[in-house]
């Protein structure tokens, strides 16, 4: 299993390794001590092993200098971690840490299935396109990224509790989510502090939850409470699928993982792209659930109190409009992917080995 770093690496290749387990087979990651993974692997009961290896992209010229010395003696250890666990098959997640695996599953002619799940595939996956058997992908603009017929449409991994989102009852108060993450999102908090006095004087009828991340929650909470507005700040929601299942409408970034539950819980949505994201893969994202009409996409320079609630206002008002957003956006929804990834991986590696 190859992919680390952060959560969006890691989280959906434990899924992958999760249903491989249930079937009755053995996941062994790779990764570094400094990734997610060596929390998250350890903690979920896998086996890993660590190799020494950084990125490449947006973080400056020393960086860069340090991975390309580490990445030969990284492929020769993956060449080793290969052989000694007789590897059947390699999945990669992308990003930095999967590069020296897929190269090494590449010179050990190891199939390689890959999950790529943004409408613009991370360098490393460009790069070792014409390498992998397979690549399952979230959106159809990833195609043309890969040799023809080696992609299938499959999504990423998406806990159940998503897919079993009802819908809202009609007559409920019109609610809003405001998620930036597990940290939060400075210009997302940002904007809606500014739309709070638009929203009070207005007397819209709206409930506001506002996930903020740790560091600014106190300061937001005690302005939010003197506004005397219905709703909530919060620091961090543990029960996602339940906020997704009490909002009509959530604001977001567009990450792979946030537009794969958006779409899933089939919620309308507006999607704000972190514009430092790698690549600018997360305007790539927005733009295409805005295509399919699940969502609106607004760039973080245009993001603001005022835009925030006219766009709010508008919406409410609009009740067909988000019965629509809300079919477009579950037609994005892919269950299973775990599932067929562990079924690809199976059945390339028993080739091999027959």
């Amino acid at each position: 299993m190859a992919g680390g770093g952060t959560g969006g690496h890691v989280i959906p290749s434990l899924a992958v390794a999760s249903e491989l387990r249930r079937i009755g087979h053995d996941a062994l990651f790779i990764g570094t001590r400094r990734g997610m993974e060596a929390t998250l692997v350890p903690r979920a009961g896998f086996a890993i092993e660590w190799i020494e290896i950084g990125g490449l992209q947006r973080v400056g010229w020393q960086q860069t200098l340090r991975t390309f010395v580490q990445l030969p003696g990284s492929v020769w250890k993956c060449l080793g971690i290969l052989r000694r666990s007789r590897a059947a098959a390699v999945f990669s997640m992308g990003g930095y840490v999967a590069a020296p695996v897929m190269m090494a599953a590449s010179l050990s002619r190891i199939p390689i299935v890959s999950m790529e799940p943004n409408a613009l595939p991370g360098m490393v996956t460009r790069r070792m396109a014409g390498r992998v058997e397979k690549a399952l992908i979230s959106f159809d603009e990833s195609r043309h990224y890969f040799p023809p017929g080696r992609t299938e449409l499959t999504g990423l991994p998406v806990r159940q509790e998503f897919f079993d989102i009802p819908d809202r009852p009609a007559g409920a108060r019109f609610s809003v989510l405001v998620t930036g993450g597990s940290r939060g999102a400075r210009s997302l908090n940002l904007a809606a502090r500014e739309s709070w006095p638009a929203f009070r004087d207005s007397s819209l009828p709206v409930r506001l939850v506002l996930q903020c991340g740790a560091a600014e929650h106190h300061a937001l909470l005690r302005e939010f409470n003197e506004t005397g507005l219905d709703g909530d700040v919060v620091p961090f929601i543990q029960d996602m699928p339940a906020a997704y299942a009490a909002a009509d409408l959530v604001v977001s970034r567009s990450g792979a993982g946030a537009v794969s539950e958006l779409a899933a819980a089939g919620k309308p949505s507006i999607l704000v792209p972190f514009p430092f994201a790698a690549d600018d893969h997360q305007r790539f994202n927005a733009q295409a659930m805005e295509r399919t009409g699940a969502a609106r996409m607004v760039l973080e320079k245009d993001w603001n109190g005022a835009r925030f609630f006219e766009t709010v206002r508008e919406l409410a008002a609009n009740p067909d409009r988000l019965i629509r957003m809300s079919a477009a956006a579950r037609t994005a929804a892919r269950p299973g992917a775990a599932h067929r990834a562990a079924e690809l991986l199976i059945g390339y590696g028993i080739r091999r080995k027959a």
